[in-house]
């Protein structure tokens, strides 16, 4: 990786998209810190450190809801648009059908997707007003103050999806999966610095803090390695003959990642596990809330063996769910058959389709067993572990890797258009 940096570095248009990258991204960092007016930024802190959907969004956003920045609902409404016109993608035929008209089909469906974004931007200012008023952060309770401060979330997210898109296109990498990335690396200092008041009050040893160091770089090294790796399905294409001219058969493979939905599936997860204390905030002193949050018996109890379970099993069931539905076995045999392909050892039609499928269902439920593992892994170190305030979550992980991944490849493939050394070696 710094080999490849190394070399953009020396080419002049690589040099000024990572210069427009690293700037943004600065500027994007100072506008955290401006924050909104009339809110007691205390009160917020205790809610986000109390588990439920905030403490997801504290997360995305950087610390940005805790200090109740004009960035505090971050890219979040656009990252739940995204995924659920994903979805309508595959329900909906007049949305599948744009998908499949190239790049015209494709900038509309983000056009409906940014349209989306306000919508939900507006439907988690609104519940974001309601909580942050019933935990007492609020310093005036006016309707205009509601106004001003929905008004001031929702024009900063969507200035966000502008700021992501120039990102995307005069930068380098995806510009809104920067962002969450910066979010996530800006907490490190803020997690070192916890370990050591730890160490500093003799509450851990150094031992631990070793150990500890080792689990983290164990759980990073692991992501990277399932993240690169990839069932290949291999494909060979029949010879034809085209305006007398005749092309050679060719050995080729369909790459089906392990890990492509692990990072959804982990959110979508989370999502459930969060929603029932997110949903008692609005009733904090209700004994079924009390149940839900603090009861052991309770399987939304975090750092309980309920919780984590029941967290593993739906993380599995996400990542099998997401594949199912974005990947089709159908479509993609028949595509095959179009080309004169086809799987060696497997007949085309309906017999391709059942291969595919199974591979599928294979690769899905071992992603999933290995986002249970990076998910659940830092919960029981949090819950068994003197290094309960400590958080260091399998999303982030998984979130920084894939990042950094595809800003790599993209910087590679840069490098190749340029260089053209890896087809002369």
């Amino acid at each position: 990786m710094i080999s490849t940096l190394r070399n953009a570095w020396k080419v002049p248009d690589l040099k000024k998209r990572i210069l427009f990258t690293f700037f943004m991204l600065i500027l994007y960092r100072m506008g955290n810190f401006i924050l909104v007016p009339g809110i007691n930024q205390e009160q917020l802190k205790n809610l986000s450190q109390s588990g439920g959907l905030f403490s997801l969004y504290d997360l995305l956003s950087g610390g940005a809801f805790s200090s109740f920045s004009i960035f505090a609902m971050g890219v979040v409404p656009y990252i739940n648009s995204s995924i659920i016109f994903q979805l309508l993608t595959i329900a909906i035929p007049s949305l599948e059908q744009l998908s499949k008209e190239g790049e015209e089909g494709r900038k509309k469906i983000q056009e409906y997707t940014r349209y989306g974004a306000i919508v939900f931007g507006v439907i988690q200012g609104l519940s974001t007003y309601a909580i942050i008023s019933r935990a007492g952060a609020l310093q005036d309770g006016s309707k205009f103050n509601m106004f001003l401060i929905i008004l001031t979330l929702l024009a900063a997210s969507t200035f966000l999806m502008w700021f992501g898109d120039k990102i995307t296109e005069k930068g380098i990498g995806n510009g809104v999966s920067l962002i969450i990335f910066v979010n996530i690396i800006s907490r490190f200092p803020t997690t070192i610095y916890q370990v050591a008041a730890l160490q500093k009050a003799e509450e851990v040893n150094f031992v631990q803090v070793i150990m500890l160091a080792a689990i983290m770089a164990g759980l990073f090294l692991t992501t990277v390695i399932v993240s690169l790796a990839e069932r290949r399905i291999p494909v060979q294409y029949a010879g034809k003959t085209i305006n007398g001219r005749v092309y050679r058969g060719q050995s080729t493979h369909i790459p089906i990642n392990i890990a492509s939905s692990a990072v959804i599936a982990i959110i979508f997860a989370m999502s459930v596990m969060a929603f029932p204390a997110t949903l008692g905030q609005f009733w904090p002193e209700s004994k079924l809330f009390m149940f839900i949050t603090t009861n052991k018996y309770s399987p939304f109890t975090q750092g309980s063996w309920l919780y984590a379970i029941l967290f593993s099993v739906l993380i599995i069931f996400f990542t099998w769910f997401y594949t199912e539905v974005t990947m089709k076995p159908e479509e993609m045999a028949e595509n095959m058959n179009k080309s004169s392909g086809f799987i060696p050892g497997i007949r085309p039609g309906e017999p391709t389709a059942n291969f595919i499928q199974k591979v599928l269902n294979r690769t899905s439920f071992m992603g999933g067993i290995f986002a249970a593992m990076i998910a659940v892994i830092p919960i029981i170190v949090a819950a068994k572990t003197p290094f309960s305030g400590i958080h260091f979550g399998g999303t982030s992980v998984m979130i920084m890797v894939s990042t950094g991944l595809e800003a790599v490849r993209q910087i590679e493939s840069q490098l190749v258009m340029r260089h053209y050394q890896g087809f002369l070696k």
